[in-house]
């Protein structure tokens, strides 16, 4: 006798779809819940880190520890120099890792992690601002804290209540909140942010215009009496496939490109002055534009040249193979 088939499941009723569900929700839930709880020591602590000439230390243990791993490297790409001290090692040198000038964020979801003990007393021995980040308020380390961040009671999403989810989950929104309300405050930049991400995709992305543009002799550029002979010999020298006309007052006044050249081929052509090929009002771009920019503009207007200025006047040339040579598409 056959046996009866599994019942089949869809995405609306796989327990397994309903069991991510039912983590995702909780979460959601319980990070509203903090944007609600946010106030007065939200603030405190903002102030503190603001105003700290050090480093922020960021310092916690098990789970709290790698979301404070994560929360000091934020910091201090966003413009806040931080970084992590295992709250173990510092019990074994690392305190000397702290100045007075620095603060300390300390974060621990019971505040009662005894391996904190060290160096919440080495802050308080010191002097050194303290941030702590619990869910409980009249925890050892609240107390001892200058500015206390206190979670929302809120349950783990771990069935049996106890894997840190939920909590961790606050712990690392929180600490995105507090670098992007002092990126904010202290008019964090994009070139800051580029200073700080050289690498990668990122920093790609974050390239501008005068990073890679040719400039001084590179430029072709003639005047607008410049014969068309003459006009030919520059385009052939500089090898953009373009030249530009630069007036008697310095300003980018028009361009020359081959499709202008085969619009005015003929007989008199190489006896023509630029000023009678250019195409007037050619598209430009600034040199502090992104190089992301200049290529959605050359990508529009199916170009491959952009000429760089600045008050007017022509200070560099972008070709579209730049671009795709510093990594952007």
């Amino acid at each position: 006798m056959t046996p009866p088939a599994a019942p089949q499941t869809t995405l609306q009723t796989d327990p397994d779809i309903a069991s991510a569900r039912r983590v995702l929700s909780a979460e959601a839930k319980a990070l509203i819940a903090l944007s609600d709880s946010l106030g007065p020591s939200f603030l405190r602590a903002l102030d503190i880190f603001a105003a700290t000439e050090g480093r922020v230390i960021v310092s916690g243990m098990g789970k709290s520890g790698h979301i404070g791993n994560k929360i000091a490297a934020t910091l201090a790409s966003t413009g806040t120099p931080s970084f992590f001290v295992h709250p173990a090692e510092a019990s074994h040198g690392d305190l000397g890792m702290i100045t007075e000038n620095d603060s300390l964020f300390a974060l621990s979801n019971s505040g009662e992690t005894s391996e904190l003990a060290d160096i919440v007393t080495y802050a308080a021995r010191f002097k050194i601002p303290l941030v702590a980040m619990t869910a409980v308020a009249d925890s050892t380390l609240s107390k001892a804290a200058d500015a206390a961040l206190i979670l929302p009671d809120a349950p783990e999403a771990c069935p049996m209540g106890l894997a840190p989810t939920t909590s961790s989950t606050m712990m690392l929104a929180l600490g995105d909140a507090m670098a992007v309300a002092l990126l904010e405050r202290r008019k964090f930049s994009l070139a800051d942010f580029k200073e700080l991400h050289p690498g990668g995709k990122l920093g790609q992305r974050l390239m501008k215009v005068a990073d890679i543009m040719h400039k001084g002799d590179e430029l072709p550029l003639v005047t607008p009496d410049t014969v068309m002979s003459d006009v030919l010999l520059e385009m052939t020298a500089k090898r953009f496939g373009c030249v530009g006309i630069r007036g008697t007052n310095g300003d980018l006044v028009g361009m020359i490109t081959d499709g202008d050249l085969r619009r005015h081929m003929g007989n008199s052509l190489l006896e023509a002055r630029a000023v009678d090929v250019m195409t007037e009002g050619a598209r430009t771009i600034g040199p502090n534009a992104l190089l992301s920019e200049a290529m959605a503009v050359m990508n529009t207007l199916s170009i491959t040249n952009l000429f760089v200025v600045e008050q007017g006047g022509p200070v560099g040339i972008l070709h579209i193979h730049d671009c795709l040579r510093a990594g952007v598409a």
